[in-house]
């Protein structure tokens, strides 16, 4: 089991676009991967759980994989939440 806690970036926190790209992401590893703010833990394959930890840009959120791929999910999820970045942003 690997756990690290991290700071979101992102400019709309866990917002529903950035939820569903974590569950996504989350969904291709075989390891068990759980984002925990405080005492609420969910399930990070999961959208709505994900969203249900209403994680704004700054808030610390830990990261806990555990399985056969979970070093790999670690890195993977974690620069998903420390990327600062804004989903359907448009460059000029």
């Amino acid at each position: 089991m690997v756990k690290k806690t991290v700071t979101v970036q992102n400019v709309n926190g866990l917002d529903m676009q950035t939820a569903a790209m974590v569950s996504e992401d989350s969904g291709r590893f075989q390891a068990d991967i759980f984002l925990q703010q405080g005492s609420m833990k969910a399930n990070a394959k999961s959208v709505m759980g994900v969203m249900m930890l209403a994680a704004r840009r700054c808030s610390e959120l830990t990261i806990i994989t555990d399985g056969e791929d979970e070093e790999i999910a670690m890195v993977r999820i974690e620069s998903l939440l420390t990327e600062a970045f804004e989903v359907g942003a448009t460059s000029s």
